[in-house]
């Protein structure tokens, strides 16, 4: 299983098309076997789910993300798991026992608006 997580200082990142990084983990028979950080290639509509696509990613782990970016990667077969928050460790943890509870999106979208610095330097979510 391949699982990406929208990572900011070890922490599964609010949003996940603002994060700064990603922590792609291959787990095998529910063992991590490679585990291994990507910069952000940008945000931008549709980017990240067919550069995630095309890495074979199976299952996401994220707070939150928008409706369109969670159809894409569920036309693809890739799970969403939002609402998750702490360390990215411990998230790919439970994902792998079964133990992985999501919930809603920690970040509601309008249409048209940014949210400067949430995972950035000094961010801590998506503060409307």
């Amino acid at each position: 299983m391949k699982i990406a997580v929208p990572l900011e200082g070890g922490n599964v990142c609010a949003h996940f098309g603002h994060a700064p990084q990603f922590m792609l983990v291959t787990a095998d028979q529910g063992t991590v076997v490679k585990k291994e950080m990507l910069d952000n290639p940008g945000h931008e509509p549709g980017r990240l789910p067919k550069w995630l696509g095309d890495m074979g990613i199976e299952a996401i782990i994220t707070g939150g993300m928008g409706e369109r970016a969670v159809n894409l990667f569920r036309a693809q077969g890739i799970q969403v798991y939002m609402g998750v928050t702490g360390p990215a460790d411990l998230a790919v943890e439970a994902l792998l026992r079964g133990k992985l509870a999501g919930g809603a999106s920690l970040c509601s979208h309008g249409s048209g608006h940014e949210h400067p610095g949430e995972c950035g330097p000094g961010g801590s979510g998506c503060g409307h």
